[in-house]
């Protein structure tokens, strides 16, 4: 059994293992690259297209939704791919679910960012 931690040690050990998170997730998935050089283009751009605080924040957490819901696609085919090498149908469904959760990310994210520049 794990030697739990409490406090400001737990909150330590948590943030560190999320950056390994991220760092693991950067340098083995294009994917996830991708998001990130995009949501380092697109915050910034969000403050400079709008004023509006509220459009601001939705043009910003639209593109954090997509890198969130990826590194989630990202957990779950590591899941899928550490079960087993063959394949299996449940397997490979799990991945096209966790695909098309990306998808409807970046489809949603696509949405308000058209809706604000636009309208």
């Amino acid at each position: 059994m794990r030697n739990p931690t409490t406090g400001v040690k737990r909150l330590v050990n948590a943030t560190v293992n999320s950056a390994n998170g991220i760092r693991r997730a950067f340098s083995s998935e294009q994917a996830v690259r991708q998001e990130i050089y995009l949501a380092v283009v697109a915050i910034p751009l969000a403050f400079f297209l709008t004023a509006d605080t509220v459009e601001r924040v939705l043009l910003v957490v639209s593109v954090i939704l997509v890198l969130l819901v990826e590194l989630l696609n990202t957990a779950v085919e590591y899941t899928v791919d550490r079960i087993g090498p063959e394949y299996h149908e449940l397997s490979g469904i799990a991945k096209d679910i966790g695909s098309a959760a990306v998808l409807i990310s970046l489809c949603l994210a696509a949405f308000v960012w058209i809706m604000i520049i636009l309208f």
